[in-house]
């Protein structure tokens, strides 16, 4: 069989970035569709989707990528499409896709307009230096405001209106245009041949019989089957068992050259030793400098994760040990709790990541867990000028030891209209944010700028977000430093023991609020026992707020037909005295559902 080989100025690299919900899965659909890549018999909607959690929430956890032919006036092309995910948690995973391409279809929904992760992603692509092709997407939708859209487009990205397309991923209304757009518009990959080999790693999947593939793009050079290869930022070298191209199935080839996207197998079974971001090349004669803008991802928001049965402990580990293979950004430790039990501390990305992998240890692999309220990292300068990193609050040094602690701050995005605003600063105001930017996009539309500490928007801040602005808001963030705040760790007791499980860091302005409502939540949770139960928040030996859970009473006079008063008197004595041993000595079981209460206090 004769194989096409193509020339590079044949070949197109490009993605597609949007917010979540603005259809992007569904427009790749029909350009998948249209270039025939995959049989009718194949085809399903959001194709490149393939995990069920994604199309359930309708959006794209993982980056995928997919070659099309595409022949125009009888000349054949070689399209690279890499669909990349919407939420802010996966920003890094969208950077490095905008890295392996040279052009970005920019998505918007004629509906909804520019949201906030549409402009994050557009400052990265404009970063790298990506051909940028404006699409005003669902125009066939009932609620569609084109020329609203096209205005805040072209006020944006400065770009004339006869460039930007109008679309329809559900009908395939626009389709051509946007193939004609995307040869004429975005330029052909430029790399030498002759040069060392450079390719820039994007993805990487498990898969249980062939170890680790990872996607890349290469740049200079040619990777061939058989070549001895190595990964420039961690030295390990392999050979590269097979390579090819990414199709809708993997289709192996004798070489991938330069500009082209393809894959490599070379039977790595740890997905930790092939970092997103490193740069293959030939071992015999590689190249000098690495591509730039490799990074290590770390993990923003920690939270501990425990079987519900103590006897599956052993199972949650092989679990996490399964998942952490199709995702290198989860990172886990064993730890245990005198609540709990023994669990592990996990981080993650954010808090879409964290829920992402509850359900997914929940439907993979049928593994119930409990998890402990989420936290992020901070940093804890001793006096004697050590430092240390406190991802959870048990880890936190004693408090005459410590000189300041940092906390994470971001640079916050949120987009709405303008009878929202002053609820919004209200909330960002009241999460220790300061309005850095007000800026209004068109006369319905207004951008705010807020710096704030990242520990107060892990809680509830989003769903609040949403529930003032009915919905309007949209949200985005980025990672700016660490600053010094006057921060504390907030211990909940019961029955005068503490329950580390429940244990947080808090700035001090917050703590006897947060200590009060999570005492009132415990109280109506945890079941009475046969003695009355204090429970109690605390910073270090002081305590803030309590409530007391009243014993169950068990009428011991009943049996007491008359007599003496004495009589009754003596029973109730001895069952003070009972009350106040079992007291001493009895043991509180906390029940699952005050855990799960903790993350809801807002509700």
């Amino acid at each position: 069989m004769l194989i096409f080989a193509p020339e590079m100025e044949n070949i197109r690299n490009f993605c597609i970035i949007a917010h979540i919900d603005h259809g992007k899965s569904t427009l790749a659909d029909r350009l998948i569709e249209t270039t025939k890549t995959i049989t009718e018999r194949e085809m399903m909607d959001t194709v490149l989707d393939n995990m069920d959690l994604e199309r359930e929430r309708g959006i794209t956890i993982k980056s995928h990528a997919i070659q099309m032919d595409f022949v125009r006036n009888g000349q054949k092309y070689v399209l690279n499409l890499i669909d990349t995910p919407g939420h802010v948690d996966f920003s890094y995973e969208v950077s490095r896709s905008l890295a392996a391409c040279e052009g970005a279809l920019l998505l918007v929904d004629a509906s909804q307009g520019i949201q906030a992760q549409t402009i994050s992603n557009l400052y990265l692509a404009v970063e790298q230096g990506l051909t940028i092709i404006p699409v005003v997407n669902k125009i066939d939708m009932p609620g569609a405001m084109p020329e609203v859209v096209e205005e805040q487009m072209m006020n944006l990205i400065g770009c004339k209106k006869e460039d930007i397309i109008h679309a329809s991923g559900r009908t395939g209304l626009g389709v051509e245009l946007i193939f004609d757009a995307i040869l004429d518009r975005i330029p052909a990959p430029k790399g030498d041949e002759q040069a060392p080999l450079r390719a820039l790693i994007f993805d990487s999947v498990f898969n249980s019989f062939r170890g680790v593939i990872a996607y890349f793009r290469v740049m200079d050079g040619v990777l061939k089957k058989g070549d001895k290869v190595r990964f420039f930022n961690t030295g390990a070298v392999y050979e590269a068992n097979e390579v090819g191209i990414l199709r809708f199935d993997l289709e192996p080839r004798a070489e991938v050259r330069s500009g082209d996207v393809g894959y490599i197998i070379t039977g790595i079974k740890n997905a930790k030793e092939i970092k997103v971001g490193d740069t293959i090349t030939v071992n015999n004669n590689p190249c000098e400098i690495g591509i730039d803008g490799f990074a290590d991802v770390k993990p923003m928001v920690f939270a501990g994760i425990y079987p519900m049965d103590n006897d599956d402990y052993e199972d949650l580990r092989d679990s996490l040990e399964k998942l952490q293979l199709n995702d290198a950004s989860l990172v886990y430790e064993p730890e245990t709790s005198i609540a709990l039990g023994f669990g592990f501390r996990c981080g993650f990305l954010g808090l879409l990541h964290l829920e992402i992998v509850q359900e997914r240890l929940d439907r993979e692999y049928d593994m119930p867990i409990i998890t402990t309220v989420p936290q992020v990292s901070y940093n804890a300068y001793l006096s004697n000028g050590d430092e240390v990193v406190i991802n959870n609050p048990s880890d936190m040094p004693d408090i005459t030891r410590i000189d300041t602690i940092e906390e994470p701050y971001i640079r916050a995005q949120v987009i709405t209209k303008p009878e929202y605003i002053g609820s919004i600063m209200n909330l960002c105001m009241d999460k220790r944010g300061i309005l850095t930017n007000q800026t209004y996009l068109t006369e319905d539309r207004v951008e705010l700028s807020f710096e704030m500490p990242l520990a107060e928007i892990v809680f509830d801040f989003y769903d609040r977000l949403k529930s003032i602005s009915r919905g309007y808001a949209s949200f985005d963030y980025s990672p700016i430093d660490y600053r010094a705040g006057d921060l504390v760790k907030l211990d909940i007791l019961l029955n005068a023991e503490q329950v580390d499980a429940f244990s947080s860091m808090i700035h001090r302005s917050k703590a006897e609020d947060f200590g009060r409502r999570m005492c009132e939540k415990l109280k109506d949770i945890i079941p009475q026992q046969q003695f009355m139960i204090p429970i109690q928040a605390a910073i270090g030996s002081k305590i803030i707020a309590r409530e007391n859970i009243s014993a169950l009473r068990k009428d011991v006079t009943a049996k007491c037909y008359g007599g003496d008063i004495s009589r009754k008197r003596k029973l109730l004595e001895k069952q003070k005295k009972g009350k106040k041993k079992m007291r001493q000595f009895g043991k509180v079981e906390v029940p699952q559902e005050a855990f799960i209460a903790v993350l809801k206090l807002n509700d």
